[in-house]
């Protein structure tokens, strides 16, 4: 027998891929109790895995939840910016309901067993 090591690799079942999507999106929304620090282990999650989710439905919340990350993190460091002026409060609270929007849409799609919209 020549096995090779690509064939003794496990695959990944999409049950397990999609706790992980749920798991994400969870610590999504716990950031608003841990400041934000959940958003990172979660963003961690993503990128580790995937390539576990290329091709498949999943893979489209994947990069939901990745967007979600990167933009929070945007809209923070330009609130942290405008915090000096009354506008960064503005955009404090705009930024909270955008990352509550999108953690709910993602996660209604979810439990539909939908991929995100491009």
């Amino acid at each position: 027998m020549n096995d090779t090591w690509q064939d003794k690799v496990p695959v990944v079942d999409e049950k397990s891929l999609y706790r992980l999507a749920v798991i994400v999106y969870a610590l999504q929304a716990l950031s608003f109790f841990t400041g934000g620090l959940t958003l990172f282990a979660g963003i961690i999650i993503n990128y580790v895995r995937k390539e576990d989710v290329a091709g498949s439905w999943l893979e489209s919340h994947f990069k939901w939840q990745m967007r979600t990350f990167w933009y929070s993190l945007l809209l923070t460091i330009i609130r942290s910016v405008l915090l000096v002026v009354v506008v960064g409060w503005v955009v404090l609270a705009a930024a909270s309901l955008w990352l509550i929007y999108r953690i709910v849409k993602g996660w209604l799609y979810l439990s539909e067993n939908r991929s995100m919209p491009e």
